[in-house]
């Protein structure tokens, strides 16, 4: 017992380090310094574009436009003061050439594939690019998600990454570029038909939430609360800016990926049970509000993506989707490795990945990512096209 006490309190310790090691910065935008490490390969992205003109059909949408966390970021972190990135190996190993780009992941992430089957291009590509966005990549959407973000305004300041307010800032700016490459008609017809999206919140609750303690003052019910204050307003602010179809996805449940398990899951690394109390009030809050907003907005298409259930019922039966292994990450010993800790030095990888729901310790991998985009696709895309 002492032993595994021990063992708690130096990967509590850890993840702690993790975070307070990030520069503390109220915009990280601010802090850009551009490298030589390059998102995207250009004949990374030369396959891409030839894939995506390989598409005969007219895409289903004019633009795919992201918001959000280290699900949906491809790499906008990779030259931001933070220690949140993943533009190093092992990332990437089963990319395009075996490039990192800054995607969470082995491999692809689910708006490259949402991306995909509309149709638009094969990789959706950060907005942050250290190249230049060509024009097609530019009108057919682009990511501003920033990985360690949430809507909690407290938790982009811990990890010193781009919060959601600042995000929404660098999509006014987008816009004008869009306008000066093809027009104010173009603009207006992304505002009007392209699929905005919104992911974010896990961050808000494994870390600010449980690990950090930084609002300890808040029960679950209330922080779950204040997170749908700040979810909706983050909503209504983008329908201010003109955007009319936009997709929220749900809060999985946070507290059964591998590092929540080790972190707050006892000897037996069962699930964390306030993570998902958390998960599932804030889900349930944000289904009624976005029915208030329905009726505030109603030129608005607005649809909420339930990914809870599903999400672990995979982590439950991995068997049944075509994996083993669902409770620990494939980098590393898979118990805590992320970002930093999940590195070519100190971290090995499983063999064979496709084993393996989650990449990291918190990240599944691109063959998970594909069940779950190919869910949320055809349960929910189709109602905001």
């Amino acid at each position: 017992m002492g032993q595994q006490k021990q063992e708690e309190t130096m990967i509590s310790s850890m993840l702690l380090l993790l975070l307070l090691l990030a520069p503390t910065s109220c915009s990280a935008r601010a802090a850009i310094n551009p490298s030589n490490n390059a998102t995207t390969t250009t004949s990374a992205r030369s396959k891409a574009q030839a894939a995506a003109a390989a598409h005969s059909s007219k895409p289903l949408a004019p633009a795919l436009i992201v918001f959000g966390d280290s699900i949906v970021d491809p790499g906008n972190n990779n030259d931001i003061k933070t220690i949140i990135k993943a533009n190093f190996p092992p990332y990437g190993v089963d990319f395009v050439n075996h490039k990192p780009t800054g995607r969470f992941c082995n491999g692809r992430i689910p708006t490259d594939f949402i991306a995909s089957r509309l149709g638009l291009k094969e990789l959706l590509p950060p907005y942050l690019s250290s190249e230049p966005l060509e024009k097609h990549d530019l009108v057919t959407g682009v990511s501003f998600a920033s990985g360690g973000t949430g809507f909690d305004p407290l938790t982009p300041k811990l990890a010193s990454v781009i919060s959601l307010p600042d995000q929404l800032s660098m999509f006014h700016e987008y816009l004008g570029k869009v306008r000066a490459a093809a027009g104010e008609a173009k603009a207006a017809e992304i505002l009007s038909q392209g699929v905005f999206a919104i992911c974010a919140g896990s961050d808000d609750v494994a870390n600010t939430y449980f690990t950090m303690r930084a609002r300890s003052d808040y029960d679950h019910a209330s922080y779950a609360r204040l997170l749908v204050q700040h979810s909706a307003g983050f909503m209504e602010d983008l329908i201010h800016a003109g955007a009319r179809r936009i997709s929220l996805i749900g809060i999985p449940p946070i507290g059964c990926v591998p590092s929540q398990r080790t972190m707050s899951g006892g000897l037996d690394r069962g699930c964390g049970q306030g993570h998902n109390e958390v998960a599932v009030a804030y889900n349930a809050g944000m289904v009624r509000e976005m029915e208030a907003l329905r009726a505030k907005y109603p030129a608005t298409r607005l649809v909420f993506m339930d990914i809870y259930g599903f999400l672990y019922d995979m982590m439950m039966h991995p068997r049944s989707y075509g994996f083993t292994q669902s409770t620990k990450g494939c980098c590393g010993t898979g118990l805590l490795e992320v970002s930093v800790l999940c590195n070519p030095v100190t971290s090995s990888v499983c063999d064979p990945v496709g084993d393996y729901l989650f990449w990291d310790s918190y990240h599944p991998t691109e063959k998970a990512y594909k069940v779950l985009a190919d869910f949320v696709y055809d349960n929910y895309v189709k109602l905001i096209l």
